[in-house]
């Protein structure tokens, strides 16, 4: 980790899908000795992770745009451009979804940094602007997710575990 600032263009970064998001990680973990990474995350109209928890690292999103649900077990609510979700640590199961007509575009910073190594190994590289359909998960293929998320300290729940 070196001492100096460092400027990073809106280019650079390796894009990942993920779940039908594409995600670029901004700022890796690596880049700096795992305190932190950055992540910035495009959701298209319907898309978002299903329930998942952590417990070792804290969550920050702000809303660049876009209008997100964000599920708990506390119940839900909408952010929009220039809010801001944190999920402490300590392993709150959470989903969100982007329910607006468009793009949904947020900002995340995870600390300690983990989640980008999670992303780079599930994740398909894509170039900017690409978004691939969201995966369709076989029984295998969940099993494999879930211990793959495992190793990362994730615990992946079923899709309708927030519905009430």
């Amino acid at each position: 980790m070196s001492n100096n600032v460092k400027q990073i263009t809106k280019n650079q970064g390796r894009h990942l899908s993920i779940v039908g998001d594409t995600y670029r990680i901004i700022i890796p973990g690596k880049e700096t000795n795992g305190e932190f990474s950055m992540i910035d995350m495009l959701i298209p109209p319907g898309g978002g992770p299903g329930p998942h928890a952590h417990t070792s690292f804290h969550e920050s999103f702000y809303v660049v745009d876009g209008e997100v649900e964000f599920k708990t077990e506390e119940g839900k609510s909408t952010a929009k451009k220039g809010d801001t979700i944190t999920i402490p640590k300590g392993g709150a199961i959470h989903s969100f979804k982007n329910v607006s007509n468009g793009l949904a575009h947020l900002l995340c910073t995870v600390v300690p940094a983990g989640l980008d190594d999670f992303f780079e190994e599930i994740g398909t590289p894509v170039q900017e602007g690409e978004f691939l359909p969201p995966p369709s998960l076989d029984e295998n293929a969940v099993k494999n997710l879930i211990a793959i998320a495992n190793n990362y300290g994730q615990v992946v729940y079923p899709p309708n575990y927030l519905d009430k």
